[in-house]
């Protein structure tokens, strides 16, 4: 008898500083079985121009999937092309699809926002010490349950 495998998502709190910053980042809970199909949208802080989309696994430091500049992708080398796809609106809003689910996509899920950038291949846009310019909003795990 074959297992059916569940995927979940759902979001975690990292603290109020960051919930009250302003990212939006949408669903906040969501299951679906494998092969199916998962699609996390964040809406970032008015007037910011950059965007990114990070993954962590399990036991694995951060990993830039995707950013955007002005709506633009400028470096989504990180992002696996076969099954993940990231658009950014010029309504400010992007979507991060992931399509069909498979085990090994198990990880946290997050967005940020800058008001610009210097990338220097940082996990995070580094900024001047004091200033918080940038947001995060609390990801999204996506688990596999068995």
């Amino acid at each position: 008898m074959a297992t059916r495998l569940l995927c979940c998502v759902t979001l975690c709190l990292l603290g109020r500083e960051f919930t009250d910053a302003g990212v939006i980042q949408i669903p906040m809970h969501k299951v679906t079985t494998m092969g199916q199909g998962v699609t996390l949208g964040c809406e970032p802080i008015s007037g910011h121009a950059v965007l990114f989309w990070h993954r962590q696994t399990s036991g694995q430091g951060w990993k830039l999937l995707i950013y955007f500049n002005n709506q633009s992708p400028v470096d989504y080398s990180g992002m696996p092309k076969e099954r993940f796809s990231a658009e950014m609106s010029d309504k400010l809003f992007s979507i991060l699809k992931i399509q069909p689910i498979e085990p090994g996509d198990s990880a946290t899920y997050l967005c940020a926002s800058s008001v610009d950038t210097v990338l220097q291949r940082h996990p995070f846009p580094v900024q001047k010490p004091g200033s918080f310019p940038f947001s995060l909003q609390p990801p999204a795990v996506l688990s596999s349950l068995s």
